[in-house]
């Protein structure tokens, strides 16, 4: 009976030790997510206030953390966000999670960095319905934080520059390292199973490496959604901020990482599980039909990407005063 137990385990470990030597090759491509290097943390603490304060929307009701959840993998786990007076938003919120390590901002790149991203949902209309210029008199209403940007920032006056700043450092640290993907390209070759394995090995074998590569395996490039097969969508992508058809379709490759928690996927977030994900990817991508089992392992494969999420204590906002402008969210 020992002998029997003796050779399974052998087995496993053999597998196990196959699948790693063929996926060595590919380590090379990914990189462990590492904390950020350095932060200001005045400039953090105050970042972090704005990112929780639903006075920066009109309706006084919806804040950054309302479609970046960072109890729900920094989305709000809905196919398109909700904004002013209960609009359907356009596009799936994507994750704020490791969004430094992004080439650019939103699906279709149009802010190029953290700071210009942070400016858009404000004034946008569809989402927090406000303007700049409101919500910095807002902020300017309110004496404690008048002293807190005096402190941080050194200036009399706030402005939006000293907002999207400080949300900018702020989102810097929604880093999320230590997943068990990371401890295996630390060297640990035991943190991940003999399925998660092959999971890896055939995600890289298949060509998912092509545009899921990097630390955050994704979000460096732009690419066509829909190679093999058409990709039915009525959001134009790429070409919405280029203006050039050959740009239609082309969105940024989103990160995998915590992919487990990020759900529905995709921009128009019509995929509803991962398997269902992983299907549609290697049909339209690649031209290949995963197994069942193989389907199963890159799933597996997926869910060692999740890393440590944030922890910090909540911010207890500044009171409003007086001269402070109350919400209107009902009209």
């Amino acid at each position: 009976m020992r002998m029997k137990q003796l050779a399974s385990v052998l087995i496993f470990v053999g597998a196990g030790v196959c699948a790693t030597q063929a996926s060595a090759q590919f380590d090379g491509l990914y990189a462990p997510v590492a904390p950020p290097k350095s932060v200001n943390l005045g400039m953090v603490e105050l970042g972090k206030k704005l990112y929780f304060d639903p006075r920066l929307s009109k309706s006084g009701f919806i804040s950054c953390n309302s479609c970046h959840n960072l109890s729900m993998g920094g989305t709000d786990n809905i196919r398109t966000s909700i904004g002013d007076k209960w609009q359907q938003g356009p596009i799936n919120s994507p994750t704020v999670l490791n969004s430094s390590l992004n080439l650019a901002q939103f699906w279709d790149g149009r802010a190029a960095d953290l700071k210009e991203q942070a400016g858009g949902p404000i004034a946008n209309p569809g989402e927090m319905a406000f303007s700049h210029t409101l919500a910095i008199d807002m902020l300017a209403s309110i004496p404690a934080y008048v002293r807190e940007f005096k402190l941080v920032f050194g200036k009399d006056k706030v402005d939006i520059d000293q907002v999207t700043d400080a949300i900018a450092e702020f989102e810097k640290t929604l880093v999320t390292p230590n997943s068990r993907f990371d401890q295996y390209l630390l060297g640990n070759k035991t943190a991940m199973t003999k399925d998660e394995l092959a999971g890896y090995k055939l995600f890289n074998e298949s060509g998912c490496v092509a545009c899921h590569n990097g630390p955050n395996l994704g979000g460096n490039s732009f690419q066509k959604m829909g190679v093999v097969e058409a990709y039915k969508g009525n959001v134009e992508g790429r070409a919405a901020v280029t203006g050039k058809d050959a740009d239609r379709f082309n969105y940024k490759v989103p990160t995998l990482r915590n992919v487990e928690l990020t759900y529905p996927y995709f921009h128009d977030g019509n995929s509803d599980t991962l398997g269902e994900a992983v299907d549609v990817m290697g049909r339209l991508q690649l031209g290949k039909k995963f197994t069942k089992a193989e389907n199963d392992q890159i799933v597996a494969f997926l869910k060692t990407l999740t890393g440590e999420q944030p922890v910090f204590r909540l911010p207890i906002l500044p009171p409003s005063s007086d001269k402070t402008p109350r919400p209107t969210p009902f009209n």
